[in-house]
């Protein structure tokens, strides 16, 4: 309500009280005429300059400052100072949006302050697990050497393997900063997708086979399908899910591709028939180092940081990924790509 509407009831209720009781004391319309618009005019007058003096012109003030500040200097100087021509109710509305935007900051900020403390303790521990193994084998190393050679060349080979571990740790993380911070390019060319799905199931076949995986396409796909993206970036991302599929299947189980033809993207699906994941797995299974069984994890291998990778090569391309899952049943992965023509 503006201030002269809420000026002009108030004066005219007090009016009227007044005119009333002056009707009921004076028994004549006239007195009751007289000092109704004397105490009508005059309420009127003070509301007015009190409200507007000591209440509206503060309250118009507060307005605009919070007003501003949601705008940011910027946009601020972009469009010039704006005065409310109702500020008692778009304050109040002011005020509900701001607060529940700074309660969504806050919530944010405190997902992020624990994100943070789980990331570091993630790396911490995924850090010192082959560094101590290493700083082990060494001192072992130390004191079999001469009294036990074939004993030193295999702890060796295990000191070696943990520096693996840890090259590849280093490579994960930096390639997921510079997907960040977009260091590293996204070279777009077309290119037959089927093709390149072909070549990273022949490269995975003898791993599949060891676990007697069967590897294919759930459709026949003999015409070109053209996405436009970085192809050795989407052979990583292929070659991450389909490897992730592998390690967490069933013995003589399967993994399936499959695409689908929309308006301007393809969309393809990585499905399995293994262990599955429960639904409260789901929307963390993106995060580095998030992993759903730790023990079964660290038999299989792995940085944990693989659909971190592809979620942020597929984030650089400003495209999607999805998982829906049923434990028992098995995981389908879903990413579009840009159409390539």
């Amino acid at each position: 309500m503006k201030l002269s509407a809420l000026v002009l009831f108030t004066a005219l209720a007090v009016g009227l009280s007044i005119g009333m009781v002056n009707f009921y004391f004076q028994h004549s319309w006239y007195y009751l005429a007289i000092s109704f618009g004397v105490s009508f005019l005059c309420s009127f007058l003070v509301f007015y300059y009190l409200l507007e003096k000591y209440i509206y012109t503060k309250i118009k003030l507060i307005y605009k400052l919070i007003h501003n500040l949601k705008l940011g200097k910027d946009l601020k100087d972009a469009l010039g100072e704006y005065v409310s021509s109702d500020p008692i109710n778009d304050v109040e509305q002011e005020v509900k949006e701001w607060a529940g935007a700074k309660k969504k900051e806050i919530d944010l900020l405190k997902k992020q302050e624990q994100f943070r403390r789980e990331f570091l303790s993630n790396v911490s521990h995924e850090f010192k697990t082959p560094l101590f193994a290493i700083q082990g084998y060494i001192e072992t190393l130390q004191d079999c050497l001469v009294d036990d050679p074939d004993q030193a060349v295999l702890f060796l080979k295990k000191a070696e393997n943990n520096v693996e571990r840890l090259s590849y740790l280093i490579n994960d993380l930096d390639v997921i900063s510079k997907l960040e911070t977009g260091e590293l390019p996204i070279n777009y060319q077309k290119f037959d997708f089927v093709q390149l799905a072909k070549e990273v199931m022949e490269n995975l076949e003898d791993r599949a086979a060891v676990k007697k995986i069967k590897l294919f396409f759930k459709d026949k796909y003999t015409a070109v399908t053209l996405v436009s993206a970085d192809r050795e970036k989407i052979r990583q991302v292929l070659i991450n899910l389909m490897v992730n599929s592998i390690k967490y299947g069933v013995d003589g189980g399967e993994t399936a591709i499959k695409i689908f033809e929309l308006h301007d993207q393809v969309l393809i699906e990585v499905t399995d028939n293994g262990i599955g994941i429960e639904e409260k797995h789901l929307l963390r299974l993106f995060e580095r180092f998030y992993r759903i069984d730790t023990h079964r994890a660290r038999e299989v291998g792995g940085t944990g940081l693989g659909l971190a990778i592809v979620k942020h090569i597929l984030e650089a391309h400003q495209q999607t990924i999805s998982v829906r899952s049923t434990p028992g049943i098995g995981t389908t992965f879903a990413f579009t790509l840009q159409k390539g023509g």
